[in-house]
């Protein structure tokens, strides 16, 4: 796996609370059988380019069936040579602390 994709999307006209609807993305994430790590802030999914890109194509369609604003960060991070970069990132920074 060569690429780790931080994704934060949510409706922009649904009001305060949009959890229902990032639920949703995350459901469809979570169904893509990627590894992935969600955060208050958004959720990281790792794959190959073509397969993660499909995943927040799923989820932005997903939301734009009943809403009419959609807000969506992507933050992309490619590595050839990477496997298990969820994971690794992580432990490389934890080891000189």
């Amino acid at each position: 796996m060569s690429v780790i994709v931080e994704l934060s999307i949510f409706p922009m006209d649904k009001g305060v609370s949009v959890s229902p609807y990032v639920a949703r993305a995350l459901k469809i994430i979570q169904g893509s059988g990627l590894p992935y790590e969600a955060n208050p802030m958004g959720t990281c999914i790792e794959g190959q380019w073509p397969e993660v890109v499909k995943v927040v194509d799923q989820c932005f369609k997903d939301l734009q069936n009943d809403c009419d604003r959609i807000y969506l960060t992507i933050k992309a991070d490619y590595r050839k040579d990477r496997s298990n970069g969820l994971s690794g990132k992580m432990a490389s920074v934890e080891s000189h602390l």
